[in-house]
């Protein structure tokens, strides 16, 4: 499966998606779709912390299996999604992103990287 293809996708398909990242399980960015800045890989790097400490509370509390985080920020949002062996998704979106659309889109992507992985 085409990694690369379906980040660029992700972002080409959704208006006000800034980036798509691929990240693996120590935080070390894999493959990155849109805009090329450092602050999203940086960004990304510590969702993987992120999401240990989710999975952890969801986990102590019997949520069941984790399928992702959406985080609000100042400058937008972000869609964390896990994927199998450790593997997690960064989808980071502007203010003005819908983001009901961005989640629903990104699950697919996630459901395809968990098939190829």
């Amino acid at each position: 499966m085409p990694f690369q293809a379906l980040l660029d996708g992700l972002v080409r398909g959704l208006p006000g998606a800034r980036s798509a990242l691929l990240m693996d399980a120590t935080g070390e960015l894999v493959l990155a779709a849109g805009a090329r800045d450092d602050r999203h890989a940086l960004l990304a790097a510590y969702q993987g912390i992120a999401l240990a400490q989710v999975r952890r509370v969801s986990d102590r509390l019997g949520w069941g299996t984790l399928r992702y985080v959406l985080s609000r920020h100042q400058g937008g949002h972000v869609v964390l999604r896990p994927l199998r062996d450790g593997y997690y998704l960064v989808l980071t979106l502007g203010r003005a992103a819908e983001v009901g659309r961005c989640v629903h889109a990104s699950a697919l992507t996630q459901e395809r990287m968990d098939q190829a992985l």
